[in-house]
């Protein structure tokens, strides 16, 4: 096979020497697959296994766990920090949770390259991450349906919440839910408006949990864990 552009999601130690890994490729979406002698002293391999870093990978095998043949870097690795690494930990471990193996998804690749020249500016972050979200979620056929229960248009006038169970939207009560007018600007497709920032991100949170599980997402805790200790911080001394 011609080696593939891809990255490392996530890597877990495998008997003494080896490693369990979950690249996103470009043409084979993500590969589950043995790194062979990526955890013994000195191997080159274990330096370029990084997050954030472009590789150039081959494998073979025909069941679903690989085993790499080629491992090359194509470049650096993209420095993230603080809360820039912490999404970049999210988009990682969001595409191990729901990507199936061997699908390909040649636009959430591009749309995860593309983050790592967002994620060191907080003004960037949001909007980078719901681009790869919603990339996802079409790729799935999970996206949104910007309509009502009874295949209608949504009444600009009108408040209402997302049922993820069948991918469109419930009229809420008094008070409740999102007007139906900001629902139709995020129906255009551009999910990244400054306006729509907090209904954005409700909203692929909404329709990305059914993929989820249950399971919690341990980077997600982290964020909050980082968000808490900031506002402590900041409470001003009585």
């Amino acid at each position: 096979m011609q080696p593939q552009p891809a990255y490392l999601l996530h890597k877990r130690p495998y008997r003494e020497t080896s490693a369990l890994v979950e690249l996103i490729t470009l043409d084979h979406g993500r590969v589950s697959a043995v790194a062979q002698g990526v955890q013994r002293a000195g191997s080159k391999s274990r330096a370029r296994l990084q997050p954030f870093a472009p590789l150039h990978v081959t494998w073979i095998g025909t069941a679903e766990l690989k085993r790499l043949r080629l491992m090359e870097s194509s470049g650096s690795a993209a420095l993230l920090a603080g809360e820039g690494l912490l999404c970049g930990l999210y988009a990682n471990e969001l595409l191990t949770r729901v990507l199936p193996p061997l699908l390909p998804v040649g636009e959430v690749f591009a749309f995860y390259t593309a983050l790592f020249d967002a994620l060191p500016n907080p003004e960037r972050r949001a909007s980078a991450l719901r681009r790869l979200e919603v990339a996802v979620l079409e790729a799935l056929d999970a996206e949104p349906i910007f309509l009502d229960a009874d295949e209608r248009e949504l009444d600009p006038q009108g408040r209402y919440v997302y049922r993820a169970e069948n991918r469109r939207f419930t009229l809420a009560p008094q008070g409740q839910g999102v007007d139906g007018r900001t629902l139709r600007l995020l129906a255009q497709g551009d999910w990244t408006q400054p306006g729509l920032a907090g209904v954005a991100k409700s909203l692929s949170r909404a329709a990305l949990a059914p993929l989820l599980g249950t399971a919690p997402l341990r980077s997600r805790q982290l964020m909050q864990r980082l968000a808490a200790r900031r506002r402590t911080e900041l409470r001003p001394e009585k």
